[in-house]
């Protein structure tokens, strides 16, 4: 009984190693920017900076945010503070509410951050 076998190769290395020849992160920065991004990484997050960005002054009402995400109260509440925690947004209290205002500054800050680490990656 004959058996077909593959065509030997070369085991050879062939230069597949490249030299690091850019800055790298941290495992300490991959740490910190993970905790961020999990931040952002929720569709009722992302939702919730879109419509603080899109009011007046990059402000809103807690109670402003509830419908429109189709969330309740205590859901939102809990994403604003994660938010407030990555320093997305800040948190100011007025009287019975809380208002909500976006830190553009924030996002600027990751993306560049990003683009200095990732910048080299194809």
């Amino acid at each position: 009984m004959a058996l077909d076998l593959l065509p030997a190769t070369s085991t050879r290395a062939t230069g597949c190693c490249t030299p690091v020849t850019g800055s790298t992160m941290s495992a300490e920065d991959a740490e910190r920017t993970a905790r961020t991004l999990k931040a952002l990484a929720d569709p009722a997050r992302l939702r919730l900076l879109s419509i603080i960005a899109a009011h007046d002054g990059g402000e809103a009402c807690v109670c402003d945010l509830t419908e429109p995400v189709g969330l309740s109260q205590p859901t939102v509440s809990h994403h604003l503070k994660v938010l407030t925690e990555a320093g997305f947004v800040t948190r100011e209290k007025r009287g019975v509410w809380a208002y909500y205002t976006l830190v553009p500054e924030a996002v600027q800050q990751l993306s560049a951050h990003l683009g200095q680490h990732l910048s080299g990656a194809r």
